[in-house]
């Protein structure tokens, strides 16, 4: 009688200092799960960075002006929803200038989009897209590992199946991570960074926060078979991401916790857990609150 009181009092009290905290807990079940967690993957942008990314660097090899260069990128992206291309847009539109209409747009999941800006096919992604359709990447290539171990991501643009210059992208990482991660590995917790980045851009990423396990170059769809990996050798995987590619991985990991507010619907309808913010710091408390609670 004890227990069958006490039990379901420990886990209601737990649930509502949880909510006051920043964690919304789906269930019992939930709360039990985090008290076992022993692995947290986390995916790079926008839950250990800020997700907010910038253009800082352009780069031409010669055949357009800088200012053609983002002109053109520009206007392909401004077709696409992606982050990164979200970034190139608004630097020409804070430059002033005017973006031209696309034609036969196509995007190559986890990899980059073409199509066709004022006659010109043009080819906006990652080395893997641009190696794939056989563009030489030439002198370009030294420059854009400087710019990856100074943690930016890289972007090739070709005009007509040439190279024709490249641009660097950084995402801050959240002023509230690095103390983060400090106090989960305190707590034994297998931190693992997620990231579709280049191996380099990550490595320098996981530096600056002294992450020894990165996994880099996952396309989206590939995320779930890591969580997949870590289980298969017995660790109790947490998975953190906020979006909607991160589904699929979160509802596989045996707790999925989503970011509150840039959280897509999908990633917190498939999560056991949600932050009530974007503070990573926030997924300590959820992690310590399951533990107080079990141990109540």
């Amino acid at each position: 009688c004890a227990l069958g009181l006490a039990t379901p009092m420990s886990i209601m009290v737990g649930t509502g200092r949880g909510a006051m905290n920043g964690v919304l807990i789906k269930n019992a079940e939930a709360l039990e799960t985090m008290e076992k967690v022993d692995t947290l993957v986390i995916d790079k942008t926008g839950t250990l960075t800020e997700g907010r990314p910038k253009l800082v660097t352009i780069l031409s090899a010669g055949q357009f002006s800088e200012n053609d260069l983002l002109r053109y990128t520009a206007s392909l992206e401004q077709v696409s929803e992606h982050p990164l291309g979200e970034a190139i847009v608004s630097k020409a539109r804070e430059k002033g200038l005017k973006l031209s209409k696309v034609k036969d747009f196509n995007s190559v999941t986890g990899k980059g989009i073409t199509g066709t800006v004022e006659g010109r096919v043009l080819t906006v992604g990652n080395r893997n897209l641009i190696e794939d359709l056989g563009i030489e990447i030439g002198a370009l290539s030294e420059p854009a590992d400087a710019l990856r171990r100074n943690a930016e991501t890289v972007i090739f643009i070709a005009a007509d199946w040439q190279i024709t210059g490249l641009m660097g992208i950084a995402d801050p990482i959240k002023t509230t991570t690095p103390d983060a991660i400090k106090a989960l590995q305190k707590e034994n917790i297998r931190v693992v960074m997620l990231t579709g980045d280049n191996h380099t851009t990550a490595e320098a990423v996981a530096r600056q926060l002294n992450i020894d396990d990165i996994v880099a170059d996952v396309l989206p769809e590939k995320k779930n078979e890591v969580v997949k990996d870590f289980q298969k050798k017995g660790h109790i995987v947490a998975m953190t991401g906020d979006g909607i590619n991160d589904a699929p991985a979160l509802k596989k990991s045996n707790i999925g916790i989503a970011m509150g507010i840039t959280g897509t619907d999908v990633a917190k309808e498939v999560s056991k857990a949600t932050l009530t913010d974007d503070n990573f710091a926030t997924i300590v408390n959820a992690i310590s609150e399951g533990r107080n609670i079990y141990n109540t």
